[in-house]
């Protein structure tokens, strides 16, 4: 499991429920997040994949409710392309993707199949 670091935590500048993309374009890695689970996902963790460790949840006191989009800005210095992705759900069920180039990906949309219990992550 990773744990918070203070370097990659300090890349993450902002983040904004359904705010326009253009208003908080900083670094090339920003995404859009948008929750297609039929659930609450209560913490959002995102870390460069070289790190073993998780960072803080970038939602904060924020919940992310199904059907909702929160865009996650990083700072315009940050280098690394390759990031992890780690969702909890209201219920404390997670759920881990790795390696997402956020230097070409702009938007992840994370589903999940009720009748496989199977989370799955579209990316574009």
């Amino acid at each position: 499991m990773k744990m918070l670091t203070s370097l990659a935590a300090a890349t993450l500048m902002s983040l904004t429920l359904a705010a326009p993309v253009g208003a908080l374009a900083q670094g090339k890695q920003d995404f859009s997040l948008v929750n297609r689970t039929g659930y609450t996902i209560s913490e959002v963790y995102v870390s460069p994949s070289a790190s073993n460790d998780w960072e803080e949840d970038v939602l904060g006191r924020d919940v992310l409710s199904n059907g909702e989009t929160v865009h996650i800005t990083f700072s315009r210095g940050t280098k690394s392309c390759h990031w992890d992705l780690k969702v909890v759900f209201d219920d404390s069920e997670e759920a881990e993707w790795e390696k997402f180039d956020l230097c070409t990906v702009s938007k992840i949309s994370l589903s999940y199949d009720r009748n496989k219990g199977t989370t799955w992550a579209d990316y574009e």
